[in-house]
């Protein structure tokens, strides 16, 4: 079976990442991989280990980009300079479009779309090994299953993103009709061929089904957290139904979930150091970095997100909403160990020498965290989906249980919540469990902004985004099409019939 080299949706020049390793001299990318081997190495490329970015957080209201002249210090002469590196001046176009709310398209003409172009790349990948390697004559019947339901689950996965990224939230009673994104399930792709862009109800039917058939398939223990488990099937279900607004089902497969791996990181021991990666480290044993990836317990599922590093961390201030969430529901000797540890406030040495001088911030918070965030599926999601189910259609109690027990990993002195006074009814619930999401997902982007778009279509919730810099304010209304990203124009240009909503 020969692969078209290209895929006409803006994807560009596309091949099976890694193939030129193990296919000798036959041209990368044109041909589909025939033994057991190959197929692994392509679910262990580097490049499905990533996913989602960090931009996204400029559509919400975590960040804030400072104005010309807002942050001055003093030099070693006493004279007054300007703290530039976080000013809006600095944003590129497509941070500055979003920071913004721009109408429209928010890259710039000839640019391509990371969060788009990448997903497809992945799930190209992902249809060139569930289409083919039940067929290959090597390995057992259950090795060749479970590396199909792999595949299945990381195409799931890059479609669940993908949705609600560029599709309307789900609504069951506008979904079949609403715009989601175009379903690709085969990895030969034609030239000159055009794409459908499939509605948001498909796109979950698809997710739906895919999911359905990979999670008995999958190894009870993964070989690591970025290999899918039977784990990440009740996982992945609570997060797509919660989506959905199925909180039975949500709280079904999360509870579920938590059965198999209910761990949590307890980050009251861990301090911060100077220097930049590796800046988190044990209070009592400096040489000991804050774990990452697979050494941490919470990870269920990796996928590293994109984005996050210098261009991001230390260039956004957090936003006095985002911090003013921080510090509810703490004892007046209570530490959150998430806003101590993930970002800088005041000031801050980000270089490798301990002697450097800081630079100096005054009155603002860096996003800083500088460790390998996951955009997959972490135990504390799971604790946040069945205390947000329970809130709505369960127990209050067991809602507020749950919170504690994520919270005591993450605060200092913390004090349990009190239902009589903190939760007295299930809206109060649901605040302090939302409050608590934001906190937990603070900066990362993509969960914040689809927590915006499903929250702000019920009335307790419903907010307006308000950004400024510059003496300028945009303002983003709750409801409004701009939080959906558009089709890039790349894409466009191949099927210029596809529809778009008028953002």
């Amino acid at each position: 079976m020969n692969l078209s080299k290209y895929l006409l949706i803006g994807l560009g020049v596309l091949s099976l990442h890694s193939c030129d390793d193990f296919l000798g001299n036959k041209p990368k990318g044109y041909t589909i991989p025939e033994k057991f081997e190959d197929y692994s190495k392509l679910l262990n490329s580097s490049y499905l280990m990533s996913s989602s970015n960090t931009v996204l957080a400029y559509l919400t209201d975590d960040l804030y980009r400072t104005s010309r002249g807002e942050i001055m210090n003093e030099n070693a002469e006493g004279k007054l300079i300007e703290y530039t590196e976080f000013n809006f001046s600095g944003c590129d176009d497509h941070e500055r479009n979003l920071y913004t709310f721009k109408h429209g398209q928010v890259l710039t003409a000839g640019n391509s779309d990371p969060l788009w172009n990448n997903a497809y790349e992945n799930i190209y990948v992902y249809n060139a090994v569930a289409n083919n390697i039940l067929n290959v004559p090597d390995a057992t019947k259950e090795q060749r299953e479970a590396k199909y339901a792999e595949a299945l689950v990381g195409r799931a996965f890059e479609y669940l993103n993908l949705v609600n990224i560029f599709g309307n939230h789900y609504d069951p009673k506008t979904a079949g009709t609403d715009y989601g994104v175009p379903i690709l399930l085969s990895e030969v792709v034609g030239d000159g061929a055009s794409y459908v862009r499939n509605t948001v109800a498909e796109v979950y039917d698809q997710i739906i089904s895919d999911l359905k058939t990979a999670t008995p398939l999958l190894p009870e223990v993964a070989t690591n957290v970025y290999h899918p488990s039977q784990t990440i099937g009740y996982a992945f279900q609570a997060r797509m139904f919660l989506y959905m607004g199925d909180y039975e089902n949500a709280l079904k497969n999360a509870n579920e979930a938590l059965k198999l791996n209910d761990e949590l990181l307890d980050m009251k021991p861990y301090t911060t150091t100077y220097s930049t990666f590796g800046r988190i480290v044990l209070e009592s044993n400096p040489d000991e970095t804050f774990p990452e990836d697979v050494d941490n317990v919470e990870n269920i599922f990796m996928r590293n997100l994109n984005g996050a590093g210098s261009g991001f961390y230390t260039a956004v201030v957090a936003s006095e909403d985002l911090l003013e969430t921080f510090k509810r529901h703490l004892a007046p000797d209570g530490v959150d160990m998430r806003l101590r540890l993930f970002f800088a406030t005041d000031e801050a040495n980000f270089t490798m020498n301990p002697s450097a001088t800081p630079e100096k911030f005054k009155g603002y918070s860096t996003y800083a965290p500088y460790i390998t965030q996951n955009a997959g599926f972490t135990t504390p999601e799971i604790y946040l989906i069945a205390a947000e189910c329970e809130a709505r259609i369960g127990s209050v109690s067991r809602a507020l249980q749950l919170l504690d027990q994520l919270r005591d990993a993450r605060i200092k002195n913390n004090v349990h919540y009190v239902e009589e006074t903190d939760a007295p009814n299930r809206t109060e619930a649901l605040r302090l469990v939302i409050d608590e999401r934001r906190r937990e997902f603070a900066m990362q982007g993509a969960p914040r902004l689809i927590d915006l778009k499903r929250l702000n279509r019920e009335d307790w919730f419903r907010k307006d985004i308000v950004h400024s810099a510059d003496g300028e304010t945009w303002t983003l209304p709750a409801n409004d099409l701009r939080y959906i990203m558009p089709i890039p124009q790349t894409v466009l240009d191949f099927n210029p019939d596809m529809p778009q909503y008028d953002r």
